[in-house]
């Protein structure tokens, strides 16, 4: 990917200047879809999904073009894609809310600080935009990425998520 192909995400990931997240590790928000990010996309996805597909060059490009939606990439050292987040942007009666989808870092680099300074760069980017709240679902079995959220200041909400299944 080029220098134009990408924006740096409002923190760098960490590392001399202090800010969260691993050395290293740069978050960048994509503002182009390229044949590298469905490469990077395909290899995530079903470390993130067993029952998702990954999405195509067209549904990327979806989430890209959405004035509701920021997509995050992690790139380690090597320049390799690690890792991704989907920041959702939207107005509701009581304010702009935000809420975080799909993070998912590559089994070979978790525990090395990409899936927080991705975090770190979303509730940043939801901050300066004015969201209210970021809020975000993990799964239980998911003990690792669990504690990181709890680390980072988020507070487990007691509360019940319906989902409807509509195709």
């Amino acid at each position: 990917m080029t220098p134009e192909d990408t924006r740096p995400a409002p923190s760098d990931g960490g590392g001399s200047d202090g800010t969260p997240g691993a050395p290293g590790v740069v978050v960048v928000e994509i503002d182009r879809v390229t044949d590298e990010l469905v490469k990077a996309f395909s290899h995530l996805v079903p470390q993130l999904s067993s029952s998702s597909a990954p999405p195509g060059g067209a549904e990327l490009q979806e989430i890209v073009d959405s004035t509701s939606s920021v997509l995050l990439v992690a790139r380690d050292r090597a320049g390799a894609m690690v890792g991704s987040l989907t920041l959702a942007l939207f107005r509701v009666p009581t304010g702009l809310r935000a809420w975080i989808e799909d993070v998912v870092v590559d089994e070979s680099a978790r525990g090395a600080g990409a899936g927080e300074a991705l975090v770190a760069a979303a509730l940043e980017r939801a901050g300066a935009v004015g969201a209210r709240s970021v809020d975000l679902t993990s799964r239980p079995s998911r003990e690792a990425a669990n504690r990181l959220y709890v680390r980072m200041g988020f507070e487990l909400r007691t509360t019940n998520v319906y989902r409807f299944n509509a195709g």
